[in-house]
Order: C-alpha cells, then structure tokens, then sequence
C-alpha cells in the first residue's frame, strides 16, 4: 500500500483529488507539507507563522485546485508560490522586521548543505563540519534580502531546480541564477567579515 503511494505521482494525486478523492489530497499533504513549513519557518523565522502559512497553501489548494497548471511548472513549484504570496501578506500587515537565526536554532532544523552536497558556500568545505560555523551560515543567511534570500531557500536549502524556482518566485529562470549567484557571493563576504571579528577579538584577549 505504502509502496503504490510513493510511486503516484503528485500529478497524479492532483488528479484523483479533483476527481473527489480525499485520500489523494491527505496523501499529497503529507508528501509536501514538511518542505512547504521549512521554507516558510526559514523565510520568516516565526514557527507561527510558519504554520498559518503552511495551512493557508493547502486551503488554497482545496479551494482553487484548477489555477495549477501543469505546463508552467511542478505542482511543488506552484505551492511554494502560493506560500510566498501568503508571506508577503503578512509581511504587509505585520509591518515589521523578521529573524530567522534564533528560531532556526530552537527549531532543531538541519544545517545547510555544504558545498559538496548543493554548493552553499563555495569555500567553506571544512567549516561547515562544525555545528558552530553552521549556526552563523544560517545567520547570514538570515540577514541577506529578502529575494536573494529566497533564492538560497528554496534552491539550496529545499534543492528545487532552477525550473521550479523560477515558478515558485515568478520570475524568469535567468534570474533565479543570477539571485542564487550574487548571494553566494554576498554569504561569503558576511562569513568572511565574521571571521575577521572573531581573530580580532581572539587577538585582543
């Protein structure tokens, strides 16, 4: 049973759903409720909120079930862009700054992957073995834009393809690289500064 499930396809769980199948919906909700509240918990920092969001894509889901069109991308593509669009809302209403850093930590969430694994950041190799170096990757990743941010979530952190991203931030798929690139970048310089105030303040005591 377990095995047949696995192999359906999301399409295909998409499918019996419109057609009145509740399971098919439970089914698709287990499969990709788990990176839909990652990505929402790594954008905002707020579990909350993260959990608002995470219900208020599937309710969309159920409602507007026809607005997801296989030809434009993934259905994963497509629920992470509901998921952004719901955090903008609540961006907009709440008005206010958002951390990511401590809530990632009392969360229990798993590192980032490395540069062997997805490539986040090139040059860290070493240090990332450390649970220490990985915390202030995940701060920096907290303080990067809002769009550059983003690009590091859900191409390095959920490992979508550039296809999938590009729907899921509707914006060209160009773009996605160039925001992924740019904040490679921008993580290196942050890790960088980082380091050079610790040895400062190594030096000084």
């Amino acid at each position: 049973m377990m095995t047949q499930a696995t192999e359906i396809t999301n399409d295909g769980l998409l499918r019996r759903m419109i057609a009145g199948d509740e399971e098919a919906f439970m089914l698709l909700y287990r499969r990709m409720q788990p990176a839909i509240y990652r990505y929402a918990l790594r954008m905002s920092g707020n579990p909350a909120l993260a959990e608002d969001v995470t219900q208020e894509v599937f309710m969309a889901l159920i409602r507007d079930t026809k607005r997801f069109d296989p030809a434009r991308g993934t259905l994963g593509g497509f629920l992470f862009g509901i998921a952004r669009n719901h955090l903008r809302k609540r961006w907009e209403q709440d008005r206010r700054s958002v951390s990511l850093a401590a809530d990632l930590e009392e969360s229990g969430l798993p590192a980032p992957a490395g540069p062997n694994g997805k490539g986040l950041p090139v040059g860290a190799d070493d240090k990332l073995a450390s649970g220490e170096t990985a915390a202030r990757v995940r701060e920096a990743i907290a303080t990067l834009p809002e769009n550059y941010r983003e690009a590091v979530v859900l191409c390095e952190l959920e490992e979508m393809s550039y296809e999938e991203a590009a729907v899921a931030l509707d914006c060209p798929i160009g773009t996605v690289r160039s925001r992924l690139h740019r904040a490679r970048t921008m993580l290196m310089e942050k890790l960088r500064e980082r380091q050079s105030v610790r040895h400062a303040w190594g030096v000084s005591k």
